[in-house]
C-alpha cells in the first residue's frame, strides 16, 4: 500500500495540471477515443447545466490518519491543507439562505480538522434534511480524543457514511493498509451499540465500497445483499444501506492505472459501459463542492482537478446561487467513471 501522498513524494500526478494533460492526450488526443464533451453532444446535453441545488459538500480538509491506494483525494497525515474556522463561518452564512437540503462533510477525515466539533454544532442549529459525515471508521479508535465520536454524531442526529473496501480482511487491508479491517468492524460495532444502522432507528449508517482494482463496481442492490449477509452472520453487524462508487482516474488512483499498466484498458472499461440515462443523474447537477480553502466546485473529483466552477462566483465568499445556477458545468474525461454502467455518485449507483 501507498504510505505517503503524491504531493509528499512530489510525483508529478501530484499536480492536478499533470493529470488533465494526462487525462486529455494520449488515447483521446489523435480521436482514438471519444471525449466526454462528444457524448454529451450526441444527447443534446453539452453544456452539462445544473438543476437546483440540493447537496452542499464541504471538504474539511486532505489531512488523514489512512493513506488508501485509490484515494482522489491524495489524503494522508502528511497533508496540511485544512478548512479555517473563517471559511466555516461563510458556509454557515450560506446555509441559512440557500435551498441546500443535504450537507456532506467529508475530507481526508473530516473529524481530524480542529474545528470539526464546533462545525458541526453550528450547521445542527441551522438544520438541514440530511447531515452526512462520511467518516473512515477507523479515526474513531486512532486516538482519546476521538473515542467518543459515535455520542457525538448520535447527538447531532448526524448521518455515518463510512467506507468499507470489502467484508473480507484481506481485501480491505490491502487497499486501506494493514490492521484497518479489524479497527473497522470494532467502530461499526460501536456505532451499532448505540443505534446506528439498525431496524428502525432513526440513526442512519451507510458503507461506501470502492473496488480494490481496475475494474467497475458490482451491482449495487446484489453487493449490499451480500455485505449485510457477511457482517450480520461473521460480526453481528447491521447497516442501512451500501453505496457503490466507481474509481475515477485521479490522484493514486491514476498513479496505480499508470503504474499497473491497466490506464488504456481502464479508460476502455469506462467508456464502453457509458450510459447516456446517468447522465440526467450525475451529482455535478443538483451539488457543490466546497474546498478547504473556500472555492467552488462542481463535484469533488473536479476540486481535485482544480476545476473551479465557471463563471465569476468561484469563492464561497462571493457565493450568488442565481449565477451560480446559471453556469456551464466543467467536465473532462474523468467524468466517463460517473456515467459508467449504473453510474455512480457519493451517494452510490445512480440509475
Amino acid at each position: 500500500m501507498t504510505k505517503k501522498s503524491l504531493a509528499f513524494r512530489k510525483n508529478k500526478l501530484s499536480d492536478p495540471k499533470e493529470q488533465l494533460k494526462f487525462l486529455n492526450n494520449g488515447l483521446f488526443e489523435g480521436g482514438e477515443l471519444p471525449r466526454f464533451e462528444e457524448k454529451l453532444e450526441e444527447i443534446n446535453d453539452f453544456p452539462l447545466k445544473p438543476a437546483e441545488l440540493e447537496i452542499l459538500q464541504i471538504n474539511l480538509g486532505y489531512m488523514c490518519n489512512q493513506v488508501c491506494s485509490h484515494c482522489h483525494v491524495d489524503a494522508g497525515p502528511d497533508r496540511k491543507e485544512i478548512m479555517t474556522r473563517e471559511t466555516m463561518e461563510e458556509i454557515l452564512k450560506i446555509l441559512k439562505t440557500t435551498s441546500v437540503n443535504t450537507l456532506d462533510l467529508t475530507g481526508g477525515a473530516p473529524e481530524m480538522n480542529p474545528d470539526f466539533r464546533w462545525f458541526v454544532e453550528s450547521c445542527s442549529e441551522i438544520g438541514v434534511k440530511d447531515f452526512i459525515v462520511r467518516s473512515n471508521l477507523t479515526i474513531i479508535l486512532a486516538n482519546k480524543k476521538f473515542y467518543d465520536l459515535p455520542e457525538f454524531f448520535k447527538k447531532h442526529k448526524v448521518h455515518v457514511v463510512s467506507s468499507l473496501p470489502h467484508y473480507s480482511r484481506e481485501k480491505t487491508d490491502k487497499q486501506r493498509g494493514e490492521g484497518v479491517f479489524g479497527k473497522s468492524i470494532k467502530a461499526l460495532k460501536m456505532l451499532n451499540a448505540i443505534g446506528y444502522g439498525l431496524d428502525g432507528s432513526p440513526l442512519k449508517l451507510d458503507l461506501a465500497y470502492n473496488p480494490s482494482g481496475a475494474f467497475l463496481p458490482a451491482n449495487q442492490p446484489g453487493l449490499q445483499a451480500d455485505f449485510k449477509k457477511r457482517l450480520m452472520e461473521d460480526f453481528g453487524i447491521s447497516f442501512n444501506e451500501l453505496f457503490t462508487i466507481t474509481n475515477l482516474p485521479i490522484s493514486r488512483f491514476l498513479e496505480y492505472l499508470v503504474a499497473s499498466d491497466n490506464y488504456e484498458d481502464y479508460m476502455d472499461t469506462l467508456i464502453s459501459a457509458y450510459n447516456p440515462l446517468a447522465v440526467k443523474n450525475v451529482m455535478c447537477r443538483n451539488t457543490l463542492s466546497v474546498s478547504y480553502d473556500g472555492y467552488l466546485y462542481d463535484c469533488d473529483f473536479n476540486q481535485m482537478l482544480e476545476m473551479k466552477v465557471a463563471g465569476n462566483r468561484q469563492h464561497i465568499s462571493d457565493f450568488d446561487a442565481n449565477e451560480l445556477q446559471k453556469r456551464n458545468i466543467k467536465v473532462s474525461q474523468h467524468c466517463y467513471g460517473c456515467t459508467a454502467g449504473a453510474g455512480s455518485s457519493c451517494q452510490g449507483s445512480i440509475t
